[in-house]
C-alpha cells in the first residue's frame, strides 16, 4: 500500500470554517484504524484559496468545502483501494 499523504490547511479561514474539526477527525480516523504507518498527515499555510475552504489536499489532489462525512468518504474510499 502506498503512504497516503494528507495536508491540511490551517489558515485562519480554513480552520475557523471547520478544518480545526476536520483535523480533529483525521487524527482519529488514523488511530481508530492503526494507520499512523499508511498515512503522513502535516498542516499548511494559507494557500489563498479561503473562498472554497475549508481546503484538505491528498495525494496531490485538492478537496474544498470539506467535513468530516467528506473526508470519511474519500480516506476510505482511497485507503480500500491501496
Amino acid at each position: 500500500m502506498s503512504k497516503l499523504k494528507i495536508t491540511v490547511c490551517m489558515g485562519s479561514s480554513c480552520f475557523a470554517r471547520g478544518n480545526q474539526q476536520n483535523l480533529a477527525f483525521i487524527e482519529a480516523f488514523i488511530k481508530a484504524h492503526d494507520l499512523e504507518a499508511e498515512i503522513d498527515l502535516s498542516g499548511a499555510r494559507c494557500s489563498n484559496k479561503c473562498a472554497s475552504g475549508p481546503n484538505v489536499i491528498i495525494n496531490g489532489v485538492e478537496y474544498n468545502g470539506m467535513d468530516q462525512d467528506k473526508l470519511q468518504q474519500i480516506m476510505t474510499k482511497l485507503l480500500h483501494n491501496n
